[in-house]
């Protein structure tokens, strides 16, 4: 599934460039995956993604199984039918959002039981659960049930969440030996490494994981709150401990700075759903910072957004008719924003791996900072 290609000889530097082969494409990486939660990255066709040759989205199992429901998953013959999709798609356990978004959730051996965001009706994830609506949505790569702890949290809750955690992945290991690929192609199953800033629960949690015969392996419980030196960190320390022939997924990171910063500590995929995000609030990433299209200088700036970053909306459109969208609440706006912050942190990953093969990263991010840096 995964090949490392070429690994950083710089002094100090983890960065590797790499290849994952689904059945639906290959993925270089480090790579970005933009975030389709609902099966839509919002505000992007289908189209426009693979214009910006994105190989891989995400779509989140907590929310496909609420709805539309795995009814008309199995109808549709999965996700990428559904969707009209036809690269890779990874999923996540839902573990997450049953944390976040319900108030009412109660965690016991055979999983989380908890009440609907949607209409307080009540359910049960447990480790066999999620993989069977992650066969059902079909995605290419799937992630197990694991515990999501907030930060700061103490050591003996740490410890105790992390042994539950492996004791679900292993479950869901076995629910996934145990079960058939759906839809005519291969699924993979990753692992997710928990234990909070604790470097030995880490270790620990890690080693213990690296003896299943996981498909690649996770850094979760990051960007929960804690600074990004000690995410980077901690992120360092993980990456020491996985291991060196799967590609190695830091989940939920981040911003550009983020994704440089871990790259050289080794990491090979993230997520986020930050460009989007920001970009419907009028927050455009370019080579010069993040800035606030918002803002009444750009009322009669009649240049492009970013003269460097070649996006559909940076190659047709101006800082003045981008603010005049939002001004006026034009939905073409943020669809214009989306697929510029997309395209950045798709183009940026790709002058990452150029960078990476050409034995020069060091000095791409220390150019890529100073510049990114500049309007601040």
């Amino acid at each position: 599934m995964f090949k490392v290609l070429y690994k950083s000889e710089e002094k100090g530097c983890k960065a590797r460039l790499g290849v994952i082969n689904t059945d639906h494409s290959e993925i270089e990486t480090p790579v970005f995956m933009p975030v389709g939660t609902l099966g839509t990255v919002k505000a992007i066709e289908q189209r426009e993604l693979t214009e910006m040759d994105a190989r891989i989205i995400l779509g989140n199992t907590y929310h496909l199984y609420m709805r539309p429901g795995m009814e008309v998953m199995n109808s549709a013959k999965g996700l990428h039918k559904f969707m009209n999709w036809n690269r890779s798609l990874l999923t996540d356990s839902g573990g997450f959002q049953v944390f976040s978004l319900s108030k009412m959730n109660k965690i016991r051996e055979e999983g989380v039981e908890f009440a609907s965001h949607l209409d307080g009706s009540k359910h049960l994830f447990s480790p066999e659960k999620v993989i069977e609506i992650q066969r059902t949505i079909g995605s290419d790569i799937m992630m197990p049930l694991d515990e999501c702890m907030p930060y700061p949290v103490d050591r003996a809750r740490a410890e105790k969440s992390i042994e539950l955690t492996l004791r679900w992945e292993k479950r869901c290991f076995d629910a996934y030996k145990n079960s058939e690929d759906r839809y005519g192609h291969r699924q993979f199953l990753f692992s997710i490494n928990q234990g909070s800033t604790f470097k030995d629960l880490r270790k620990k949690c890690i080693e213990e994981l690296e003896q299943v015969d996981f498909a690649g392996n996770a850094i979760g419980g990051l960007a929960v709150g804690e600074s990004n030196e000690l995410m980077y960190e901690i992120t360092d320390y993980c990456t020491d401990y996985m291991s060196e022939n799967k590609p190695r997924y830091l989940m939920g990171v981040g911003t550009p700075v983020d994704l440089l910063e871990s790259v050289e500590r080794g990491v090979d995929m993230f997520d986020c759903v930050m460009p989007t995000r920001n970009a419907r609030h009028g927050r455009i990433f370019t080579t010069n910072g993040e800035i606030n299209i918002k803002g009444a200088k750009y009322k009669d700036n009649h240049n492009t957004i970013d003269e460097e970053c070649k996006t559909y909306t940076s190659e047709n459109f101006s800082f003045a008719y981008l603010r005049h969208l939002f001004i006026a609440g034009e939905i073409l706006g943020a669809q214009l924003a989306s697929i510029h912050n997309i395209g950045f942190y798709l183009n940026l990953m790709r002058n990452i791996r150029t960078a990476i093969k050409e034995k020069r990263f060091t000095e791409f991010k220390k150019e890529f900072l100073e510049k990114y840096r500049s309007r601040s």
